[in-house]
């Protein structure tokens, strides 16, 4: 079963190990930079392996702000060994009742490099929308957890 479990000792390794195809690597940075990232960022970054029972398939990291009452989905990846098995989605939809079951956000963004075909058919088919911003090359997705 898939689930989310905070980036620990035990699962920090195994996170770090795990890479994307060789072709998609321009889409997403590597969980070493996100794993950085997010000591840089502590206040608001919440860095999470995807879990398949004790085997780690994915990375998940939240850029998360109670103020702005906004969690976007700053990294995701799936490892290269993993993907096409429906972790992706499942992970998502995961992150995405996580958020919501906390009542502390109206919205959830993440961003994707044109291109990343995969990723966009994913994002929209849980229910994202083009907000019509841009962040560098990247088009930002929102949802709304209040409709």
């Amino acid at each position: 079963m898939v689930r989310l479990e905070i980036v620990s000792e035990n699962t920090f390794f195994p996170v770090l190990k795990l890479k994307v195809r060789t072709e998609q690597e321009e889409f997403v940075s590597s969980n070493l930079i996100s794993l950085a990232q997010a000591w840089l960022y502590y206040d608001k970054a919440k860095p999470y392996a995807i879990m398949d029972d004790d085997t780690v398939v994915g990375f998940l990291m939240f850029d998360w702000d109670e103020e702005e009452r906004t969690v976007g989905i700053w990294r995701f990846m799936i490892g290269a060994d993993y993907q096409g098995k429906g972790y992706g989605r499942a992970a998502l939809t995961q992150a995405i009742n996580m958020i919501r079951d906390t009542g502390k956000f109206d919205t959830v963004y993440l961003g994707y490099v044109p291109g990343n075909e995969v990723a966009e058919k994913l994002y929209y088919s849980l229910g994202f929308k083009d907000s019509n911003e841009r962040d560098g090359d990247e088009i930002i997705l929102k949802l709304s957890l209040t409709d």
